[in-house]
């Protein structure tokens, strides 16, 4: 019996854009961003932290699997497309129990188990997906079936890990994320990439979706509050944070990466697709979401009406989310330019070690100061950068 036309796939061309329903699809990661901010700003102790991360791993490893799968078929036609709305519907439950992915609050269905849950049927729905499209690529299929015992085996150890609590759960959910890694790692480079521009842009808008939750953690702290001088300086202040590092993203690095992909074809450039993409994003996502936090908590300081808290210090946790995540997000950049160009960004290196050997003096400083150092840093080396490197700069961008 023959599939009605409504139904039917179509592939993705090789110069394809970003369709707008896989950007409405991002909405749901958009709020599931910004629960995560949430449960590391109600208690930012090391173990909150800690439990953001492997949360944002497991997000990104639900989103980065449709991001290969829709640069395979075309995400709004056909049987795609109502796959695409029962993912977002899977990931949408999924991100409202992020604050009882861990421990379950009283009252109602379980909230660890009903995570676990929802990401099952994220994956499920996408390994569904990838076996139906490959029925006539017996590469694709083979590469397929490599992949099935990682997705099980993360999916149980979440699942297990519902039962558990404290450091039996974290290790749990750090071997299921370890399984799901490996076994992709291990699992070869034969998947098929359709087109580089659609992936390289794919990417780039999360990067777009992290960095916006950046600016709605400013926004939001201080929604509130009387204006005053105080929110203005600090808001401009991690605004143009956030403004550096998109620069540092998509000025040259995005371009270079993007050039050195479209050159290249077969195993190199599915490898050159998962380190540079598929590994690199997480680090850059997870640094600016611990950023976020950083900045809320500046603003939820100079938002107070107490002249006491204007001159009191970003210090803890908070301080190192601020400026290590900055750090993370600046050393993902030099791999994912590393690994594609072969070329190390030097600059990039020294200003993660600066900012890092900046927590212990910045303890004491008023947090408002501690942002302005953030935004120097960041400043002096984009400036440095394209003085230094204006002619390969020109090139990437206009050749």
């Amino acid at each position: 019996m023959s599939i009605p036309r409504r139904l039917r796939m179509e592939r993705l061309q090789e110069r394809a854009s970003v369709s707008p329903l896989e950007l409405f699809f991002d909405l749901v990661f958009v709020f599931a961003l910004t629960r995560v901010t949430d449960l590391m700003s109600e208690d930012p102790s090391g173990v909150n932290l800690l439990r953001a991360t492997l949360v944002l791993a497991v997000l990104w490893w639900a989103w980065v699997g449709y991001a290969w799968l829709w640069n395979l078929v075309k995400a709004d036609e056909g049987v795609a497309a109502v796959v695409l709305f029962s993912a977002m519907g899977a990931v949408f439950v999924t991100a409202l129990t992020i604050p009882e992915a861990f421990d379950d609050m009283p009252g109602g269905l379980n909230g660890p188990v009903v995570f676990a849950l929802g990401y099952f049927v994220v994956r499920l729905l996408h390994l569904t997906m990838m076996w139906i499209v490959s029925a006539d690529d017996p590469q694709l299929r083979g590469q397929v079936r490599r992949f099935v015992p990682s997705m099980l085996a993360g999916t149980v150890c979440l699942l297990v890990a519902s039962q558990l609590e404290g450091g039996a759960q974290l290790a749990l959910w750090a071997l299921a994320l370890v399984g799901d890694y490996l076994g992709t790692f291990v699992g070869g480079a034969r998947w098929r990439l359709n087109s580089v521009s659609h992936f390289a842009e794919r990417h780039g808008l999360i990067v777009i979706v992290a960095l916006g939750e950046s600016i709605v953690a400013i926004g939001i702290g201080v929604a509130a509050l009387p204006i005053s001088w105080a929110i203005v300086v600090a808001s401009l202040l991690g605004l143009a944070v956030s403004g550096l590092l998109w620069w540092a993203y998509f000025d040259v690095t995005s371009l270079a990466v993007e050039h050195a992909c479209e050159a290249a074809s077969g195993s190199r450039l599915i490898k050159l697709a998962q380190h540079c993409y598929t590994y690199a994003h997480l680090p850059m996502v997870v640094g600016i979401v611990m950023m976020s936090l950083g900045l809320k908590k500046v603003l939820s300081y100079v938002a107070d009406g107490n002249h006491h808290r204007l001159v009191d210090p970003l210090y803890g946790w908070p301080l190192v989310a601020l400026l290590g995540g900055a750090a993370l997000y600046l050393l993902a950049l030099v791999y994912f330019k590393a690994y594609a160009t072969g070329t190390v960004a030097y600059p990039r290196l020294v200003t993660a070690a600066a900012l890092a050997a900046l927590i212990p003096v910045l303890w004491h400083l008023p947090a408002l100061v501690t942002l302005a150092v953030l935004l120097a840093v960041l400043a002096a080396m984009t400036a440095f950068e394209m003085i230094r490197f204006a002619e390969p700069r020109e090139e990437i961008r206009h050749h």
